[in-house]
């Protein structure tokens, strides 16, 4: 159990958050009146007292709200709660949504003191149901009475994709069948064939949205600029190459072709990201190797499911 130590808005991007005594949550939107409320998965930020303390005792002389966070909570490690997490405030239901967050341009706290604990400390969450808070409100952790679906990203890389010379087929059509399936695809991304930002979106909905899954499309033959297996390798903490050569050796009975394909598929954290071919067409050949698996291979990196040996 947490208790609401402060609540803090801003009513424009960019300005200082405030302490405000209560505010409104409003589902799949965030709190009333501030501007990074929206429909998006970060409504609601959070960051535990204890954490801001310690950054106080190494100098730092900030106030609630500093650091962007909506509400401060005392009592429990935030750090230590996965996303998938439900939080109750009285009628008020929270998911979380996000662990940490990427710092695109260093605020001033950072740039006085070299340091922020929001990127590495912060957690943010969606509101599922609305109701009034106000400071000193209980914050539990409550129960999921339904299986948590799983969830899952599309990255598709491609230099004329993502300049607009090029319309994105497959990603698409990946993100559909998942849908088609069951899975919440949380983002679609069309980015350049460059390695670094691959790598680093990779991390990001690996250690950040801590996904089930990423299916990438693209970038997976012998071209020059065809470096989305040494990106995904660069990101990856295990290798699951089973699932690739299944999909090369199911392949090679439509093509000959398929030899060529270098895809990988590889575990980060509780993540399994798979590459796929850059045509539609072979993508959705590629998945009919393994989607029936799938559902087991998740529960498995969930630690839901921990038999895979047959009577």
């Amino acid at each position: 159990m947490g208790i609401i130590h402060a609540i803090c808005i801003s009513e424009k991007r960019g300005t200082p958050k405030k302490r405000i005594e209560k505010a409104l949550l409003k589902a799949d939107w965030g709190i009333v009146g501030d501007a990074h409320a929206g429909s998006w998965h970060r409504q609601v930020s959070l960051l535990g007292k204890e954490q801001i303390d310690g950054f106080r005792a190494s100098g730092a002389e900030v106030s609630d709200g500093a650091f962007g966070e909506n509400l401060v909570v005392s009592g429990f490690d935030l750090r230590t709660l996965p996303v998938g997490t439900l939080l109750r405030v009285k009628d008020a239901l929270l998911e979380i949504t996000q662990i940490g967050k990427e710092c695109h341009s260093h605020c001033e706290i950072y740039k006085r003191m070299g340091d922020c604990i929001m990127p590495r400390e912060g957690i943010f969450a969606r509101v599922l149901i609305g109701g009034e808070i106000s400071v000193g409100d209980e914050l539990t952790v409550a129960l999921r009475t339904e299986a948590f679906p799983f969830q899952a990203a599309v990255i598709t890389a491609s230099d004329a994709g993502a300049k607009g010379e090029r319309t994105d087929e497959s990603g698409p059509a990946i993100a559909a069948r998942l849908s088609e399936a069951g899975y919440v695809v949380t983002e679609q991304l069309l980015i350049s064939d460059d390695p670094a930002p691959i790598t680093k979106n990779l991390i990001r909905l690996c250690d950040q949205r801590q996904l089930d899954l990423i299916l990438t499309t693209g970038g997976t033959g012998f071209s020059s600029r065809d470096h989305m297996p040494e990106a995904t390798l660069a990101a990856a903490e295990r290798i699951a190459p089973g699932i690739a050569e299944a999909i090369r050796a199911a392949s090679m009975k439509i093509t000959p072709r398929a030899m060529l394909s270098r895809g990988v598929s590889v575990i980060r954290g509780k993540t399994l990201i798979i590459n796929l071919p850059g045509s539609p067409k072979a993508c959705m050949e590629c998945m009919d190797v393994f989607m029936d698996v799938l559902p087991h291979a998740l529960k498995l990196l969930r630690d839901e499911d921990g038999n895979c040996a047959r009577r």
